[in-house]
C-alpha cells in the first residue's frame, strides 16, 4: 500500500459556465506575469524606466509562444501528422506541448524587435529578465501537473506522482519530473541573481548563465522522463539539444567576458537623454533581489545611475501596473 504520493488533479479544466479555465494556460499566464514584473524591477535597478520590460514583452511573449509550439510540433510531428491523428490538434496549445528551446529562440527575435524599436541593447534587456524567465518556467511546469504529462520513470519514493489511467497513459506512481524541473528553475533564478550581484554580469552574460544552468538541470530531468521522444545515438533529442546549447552558452560567457568586460553603464539611452532614468544605488538592488538572497551586502553604490530617484511606492505601483498590462496583452489563454 502506498502511504505517500503527490496526487494528480482529476481534471485540468474548471468550467465557469461557458468559459473553461485551463490549468495549463493559467500557469503560463502567471509565469509571464511574474517574469515581466520581476524583470521590470531589475530593469529599473539597472537604470531603465518602468514599463519598458512590459512594452518589449508585448513582442517577445507571442513570438515565444509560437516558437515553443513550433518546436514541439516539429520534434513530435508523429503526434499530429501520423495515420489516424488529426493535424488540427497541432493548434491546441491548451492541451500542452511547448518546447522551451523554440520559445527562447523565437522569443529572442520578438525581444530584439521590441528593443530595436526603443533603442535598447538586447543583451542588457536579456540580463534583466533572465531570472524572471527561470521563475516563469518554474511556474509553467505546474501546467504539466494539471495535464498529467511529462512524468518520469516508475518509483516508490514518498514524493512519487500518482498518474491516473487514460487512453494514452498507464496508472501508477512515477517520478514527478515536472516538480524536479520547477525546483531546479527556482535555483537557477537564485544563482543568476547572486552571480549578477557578485560579479556584475553584463552584455548578456547573466542570460547566458541562466541558459547554461537550466541546460545542466534539463539533462538529468530529461533522462528520467518516459514520454515518447526521438533518440539520437541512444539519447533523447532534448538531451542533445541541452548539451549543445549549454556549450554555446558557456562559450559566449567566456568570449564576452574577454571582449566586453564589466557591465553596461547605460541600458536605456532614451531614458538617459530625457532625464527619466532612476538613480539606483545598491540598496535598490538589494530590495529587488531580497527574495532570493537576504545576505547580500549593500556595497554597490558606485553602480548608481545619475538621475532623479523615484519614490519607492510609486515605482512599485507603476511597475506592477505595467507588468499586468504586458502580461495580459501577450499571453494566450
Amino acid at each position: 500500500m502506498d502511504l505517500a504520493y503527490i496526487p494528480s488533479p482529476s481534471t485540468g479544466v474548471i468550467n465557469l459556465g461557458p468559459i473553461p479555465l485551463r490549468g495549463y494556460a493559467f500557469c503560463i499566464i502567471i509565469g509571464v506575469f511574474v517574469a515581466v514584473w520581476y524583470g521590470n524591477k531589475r530593469w529599473i535597478a539597472r537604470g531603465g524606466t518602468a514599463g519598458t520590460v512590459a512594452d518589449i514583452a508585448v513582442w517577445a511573449v507571442p513570438f515565444g509562444l509560437v516558437g515553443g509550439r513550433l518546436y514541439h510540433v516539429i520534434t513530435d510531428y508523429q503526434l499530429y501528422f501520423s495515420e489516424g491523428e488529426n493535424w488540427v490538434d497541432a493548434f491546441k496549445i491548451w492541451e500542452g506541448g511547448l518546447g522551451i528551446w523554440g520559445a527562447i529562440a523565437l522569443g529572442a527575435v520578438g525581444a530584439w524587435i521590441g528593443c530595436r524599436r526603443r533603442g535598447i541593447p538586447l543583451p542588457a534587456y536579456a540580463d534583466a529578465i533572465a531570472p524572471g524567465i527561470a521563475l516563469a518556467q518554474a511556474i509553467g511546469r505546474w501546467g504539466n501537473w494539471f495535464n498529467q504529462e511529462l512524468y518520469g520513470k516508475p518509483t516508490d519514493l514518498p514524493w512519487a506522482l500518482k498518474i491516473t489511467e487514460s487512453a494514452n497513459r498507464e496508472a501508477g506512481l512515477y517520478h514527478p519530473t515536472f516538480l524536479y524541473e520547477s525546483l531546479w528553475c527556482v535555483g537557477v533564478a537564485a544563482l543568476v541573481v547572486w552571480a549578477d550581484r557578485r560579479f556584475k554580469l553584463g552584455h548578456g552574460r547573466a542570460f547566458a548563465l541562466y541558459v547554461a544552468a537550466y541546460c545542466a538541470g534539463r539533462v538529468w530531468t530529461e533522462y528520467l522522463r518516459v514520454d515518447e521522444a526521438h533518440h539520437i545515438l541512444g539519447l533523447r533529442l532534448n538531451v542533445w539539444t541541452a548539451i549543445i546549447v549549454f556549450l554555446l552558452a558557456v562559450t559566449y560567457m567566456v568570449i564576452s567576458a574577454r571582449i566586453r568586460p564589466g557591465r553596461e553603464e547605460i541600458v536605456e539611452p532614451r531614458a538617459e537623454k530625457t532625464g527619466k532614468a532612476g538613480e539606483v544605488a545598491s540598496g535598490a538592488d538589494a530590495d529587488v533581489d531580497a527574495d532570493f538572497d537576504a545576505d547580500f551586502d549593500s556595497d554597490a553604490s558606485e553602480d548608481a545611475v545619475s538621475g532623479a530617484v523615484p519614490d519607492d511606492e510609486d515605482a512599485d505601483t507603476d511597475a506592477d501596473h505595467d507588468a499586468d498590462n504586458g502580461a495580459g496583452s501577450a499571453a494566450k489563454g
